[in-house]
């Protein structure tokens, strides 16, 4: 069986669902022409997952680069660190860096990457499922910054991005549910076949050869929509699902004690499938069984209603808003994408109490 490839002929992005390793990362690593070769990892991928791949061939003479894990390390300080140790390392503009980590490792990785020497090559090996159905596709890259996340950053796609979920087995399940919020955020842009196996799928004991499945037809949709529009002026908007809340959630939770990324997304699916019922007619007992599988599966962050004014505000700062107005994506049923959509104050405060107490 051969492995499957996906290219946006636009974009020149290379997404690889890999059944073997060792074979995917050679051949990628061989289609770029480069004198030196770096690996950027993290404190956890650096113990749990480079010794998979640190002693194959094509990685003879790797020198590594290690930053703190977690999204709390992904900053300026950070971002300097990757530069300075390109720059010690010896790196020309014709080097090559392979990002070995979640979401944060190649957001970063890419971004430090794009911007050293005015842009170096890259290689994308996500190793957790948020990193395989989001950070690692679609040509995002930054870091968070005043406050705020995904601040500061660039369009820039990988030469190659190598999905192998051998690498799931090195998480445990908070991480892989983080992941498949953003896949269920993919079922629900999608289909109403893709959206019922996501929610009838068991978390508790994954099936790995079926969750890699799943994370094919997952990167398909969200490379489809990337295709279509690649800088995000129009349907690529579809990928913002439950973001425009969810970043909120996470902002004010980096303030207090972090969650994860898909955990604030899954929180902020909830209120804007709620939204989506008030305003756009997404069927209600669609919307019900959806939040009734994300509660019983990511439960709830703590807020009260004092918390909104904050959250509000945080909203306002999402780079999709126009003319000062925070913008939705919502959803007229499952696959019927409603992008450009806003909300009064009073309807997010209930969409929020909804959230609370629904």
């Amino acid at each position: 069986m051969q492995p499957q490839t996906m290219m946006n002929p636009m974009e020149k992005q290379k997404v690889i669902i890999s059944l073997q390793l060792e074979q995917s990362i050679a051949t990628a690593i061989d289609e770029c022409e480069f004198d030196r070769l770096f690996v950027l990892v993290d404190e956890t991928t650096r113990e749990l997952c480079l010794p998979l791949v640190d002693s194959l061939p094509c990685m003879n003479g790797a020198q590594v680069i290690c930053i703190g894990a977690t999204d709390q390390n992904k900053t300026l300080e950070s971002l300097s660190h990757v530069w300075a140790e390109l720059q010690r390392g010896g790196a020309t503009r014709h080097s090559l860096m392979v990002n070995l980590g979640g979401g944060m490792v190649t957001d970063l990785g890419g971004f430090a990457a794009a911007t050293f020497k005015r842009g170096i090559s890259f290689i994308n090996v996500p190793t957790t499922l948020l990193s395989m159905v989001d950070a690692s596709v679609g040509g995002k890259t930054g870091i968070n910054f005043g406050g705020l996340k995904n601040e500061v950053g660039v369009f820039k796609n990988a030469n190659s991005v190598i999905l192998n979920t051998v690498f799931l087995k090195t998480m445990d399940s908070n991480n892989i549910r983080s992941g498949y919020a953003e896949m269920l955020k993919h079922g629900l842009i999608s289909n109403e076949q893709m959206w019922a196996e996501l929610v009838n799928f068991d978390l508790d004991q994954p099936d790995l050869w079926q969750l890699q499945r799943m994370v094919a037809d997952s990167v398909k949709v969200k490379e489809k929509i990337v295709l279509e529009d690649p800088t995000e002026k129009g349907i690529r908007k579809a990928l913002n699902l439950g973001h425009t809340v969810g970043h909120a959630f996470e902002s004010l939770a980096l303030k207090r004690k972090p969650v994860l990324h898909g955990y604030a997304v899954a929180y902020g699916m909830v209120c804007e499938l709620y939204l989506s019922s008030m305003k756009t007619g997404f069927p209600t007992d669609k919307m019900r069984q959806t939040v009734s599988f994300i509660r019983e599966q990511y439960g709830r962050m703590d807020i009260t209603c004092d918390d909104y004014p904050e959250l509000i505000e945080l909203m306002t700062h999402d780079k999709k808003n126009t003319a000062g107005r925070i913008n939705f994506t919502l959803l007229g049923g499952i696959g019927d994408i409603r992008i450009n959509q806003t909300a009064t104050q009073q309807e997010i405060e209930e969409a929020l109490d909804f959230y609370r107490e629904g």
